[in-house]
């Protein structure tokens, strides 16, 4: 389903904060605030993801000049179980709050939310995003951190990070949202949580391709088509596709990749990063910064998520994945 914005709300301000490991990253000077500690100084992990919200949130409310009796709309997720982290987050921020799971989709998924609720006009400021942290999330999907698995080259590192935007009514200082495209759940029946990438190219694949039908574009409407988090592989998979469907070298190099991109070339991460942390620490940092600086114009986000848990693994089942996309300008 693709929703045209009638009324372009605003991207009015917006916060990424990362923890010490993510100092590593290519994008580390665009991120608000980085930390020390992987639990943010607080007793358990989960505690520390909470912790990290609030603070990237502090930090969106100090920019716009609001504290949060302003904010109408608290739209956010991360990949603990049932999102306590978030949830324990919400308590502190004590807005209207609606939590939300599209496991790395969610940072897009959120703010496409929070844009029909401006648009309905029964937003004025909402806050949306996403986190992850990366010990709750390993030892939760896959082994426990402690146990030194040795991980195929296909599997990504979940980053700890958290990514935040202020939605409002339309204001031509600020890139605007002007279009959305809310993914279908598509599933090539991939099975192993070692390799996300494979699993979520084709939800990538089948979101970007509708919206460009819906929307009467090319590739080379846009300045970048970033995905995040399909990391390396999954890149190269989503490539392919595109090629095999007549996409030339020069609407290639338009494709780019949070996950892909977010510790560069660093081995140690193999497929690269993963995380609703990832695409949201990067879309909500850095590329809003490039659109600011006149550097962008148009730009597609689409943020990938595969929606197991746990138990499907453990049961077997195949992994289903969507992807969300939103449309940004800077008029």
């Amino acid at each position: 389903m693709v929703i045209i914005f009638q009324s372009k709300p605003s991207i009015i301000a917006s916060a990424a904060v990362a923890g010490p490991l993510e100092r590593k990253s290519v994008f580390y000077s665009y991120f608000d605030s980085v930390v020390e500690d992987e639990r943010w100084h607080q007793t358990t992990n989960e505690q520390g993801n909470a912790k990290m919200i609030e603070e990237a949130c502090q930090i969106l409310l100090k920019k716009a000049s609001l504290n949060n009796l302003d904010i109408d709309f608290f739209l956010a997720g991360d990949l603990v179980n049932q999102m306590t982290p978030t949830n324990f987050a919400a308590k502190e921020i004590a807005a209207s709050f609606i939590g939300l799971f599209s496991a790395c989709a969610t940072s897009v998924s959120s703010v496409i939310i929070a844009c029909l609720l401006t648009e309905l006009g029964a937003s004025k400021h909402a806050i949306a995003g996403a986190s992850s942290q990366h010990n709750s999330t390993e030892r939760q999907f896959r082994y426990p951190i402690y146990y030194g698995a040795q991980k195929p080259a296909t599997a990504q590192w979940t980053v700890t990070a958290a990514g935040f935007t202020l939605i409002g009514k339309h204001n031509p200082k600020n890139p605007s949202i002007v279009a959305a495209t809310v993914g279908k759940v598509v599933d090539y029946g991939q099975t192993n949580p070692f390799h996300m990438g494979a699993a979520m190219a084709p939800a990538a694949y089948d979101t970007i391709t509708k919206h460009l039908e819906k929307r009467k574009q090319t590739i080379k409407d846009y300045d970048v088509i970033m995905t995040g988090d399909l990391g390396k592989i999954g890149l190269e998979i989503l490539k392919r596709m595109f090629v095999e469907t007549g996409a030339t070298q020069e609407e290639l190099n338009i494709f780019r990749d949070a996950g892909a991109e977010f510790y560069g070339e660093d081995k140690s991460f193999l497929a690269g990063a993963s995380g609703a942390g990832c695409s949201a620490s990067v879309y909500f940092s850095y590329i809003l910064q490039q659109l600011k600086d006149g550097r962008y114009k148009r730009v597609l986000l689409v943020a990938t998520g595969s929606l197991l848990s746990p138990l499907t693994f453990q049961q077997g089942e195949t992994i289903p994945c969507t992807a969300h996309a939103i449309e940004v300008t800077m008029e």
